[in-house]
């Protein structure tokens, strides 16, 4: 079953074009991650998946919602999306366990008993059970980045959704956050994961998308794209890269 079904997704800024009819699937339980040069679009794809981006043509279906539908209540289709960005965009203001509790409470999903208790299992899973009265602005980039997931996964999320979640971390917080995601993997979690972390890739995708000028130049199993690639261009960005 595909979590995730994309036909002739076409995406413009102006009279730009920066995807040009993309397809792609991404099956339950499925890690597709993106590699791919800056500018070739990978974010920009990412946040069409949620429609933080609009898109001009195609269509993108997720968990069996048209969420190119005119009739679509996107706000609530994406209950079901989580989304973990470069930024971890905690509220300041807010301990950790209240960031985590704030959209399922205020949505009405749970109540305050049952939010808490399900945060408190959440930054255990993130390996961050010491940390639910503290504050953003005491943590780690990456300690942030974790709570920034377990907020994700809070809304229970049918897919998540990983843009560049290391890229402003320092280098040695960059191997915590990438467990979490290993373990969420492994877990059977369905994920899209736009990545720069070649080793990640290789370790944890099933499939590997090679993405540069707006196209999807390549798409294989991990073995095949970093041992084997067929096409020129991801030859010439992989051994720029590894």
């Amino acid at each position: 079953m595909s979590t995730v079904k994309v036909k002739g997704l076409k995406k413009s800024f102006g009279k730009n074009e920066v995807r040009k009819g993309i397809d792609m699937q991404v099956s339950s339980g499925e890690v597709m991650c993106i590699i791919g040069p800056s500018g070739s679009g990978k974010s920009t794809l990412l946040r069409c998946l949620n429609r933080l981006e609009e898109i001009q043509g195609g269509s993108m279906t997720i968990a069996d919602k048209d969420i190119t539908s005119s009739t679509i209540d996107i706000n609530k289709a994406r209950e079901n999306i989580g989304m973990v960005f470069q930024q971890f965009n905690l509220f300041p203001h807010l301990t950790v366990k209240d960031n985590i509790t704030l959209a399922p409470l205020e949505l009405g999903r749970v109540s305050k008993a049952e939010a808490n208790d399900v945060a408190l299992k959440l930054l255990d899973q993130v390996g961050l059970n010491n940390k639910a009265d503290a504050y953003p602005k005491s943590l780690s980039g990456g300690q942030q980045q974790r709570v920034a997931i377990a907020r994700a996964l809070a809304m229970s999320p049918d897919i998540m959704l990983f843009d560049e979640p290391t890229s402003a971390l320092n280098p040695e917080m960059v191997g915590d956050v990438l467990e979490v995601m290993k373990q969420l993997a492994a877990d059977g979690m369905t994920m899209v994961v736009v990545t720069h972390e070649m080793g990640f890739a290789r370790e944890v995708g099933d499939r590997v998308v090679f993405m540069d000028g707006g196209y999807i130049v390549e798409e294989d199993q991990p073995e095949a794209i970093f041992d084997n690639p067929q096409e020129d261009r991801t030859q010439d960005f992989l051994n720029k890269v590894l």
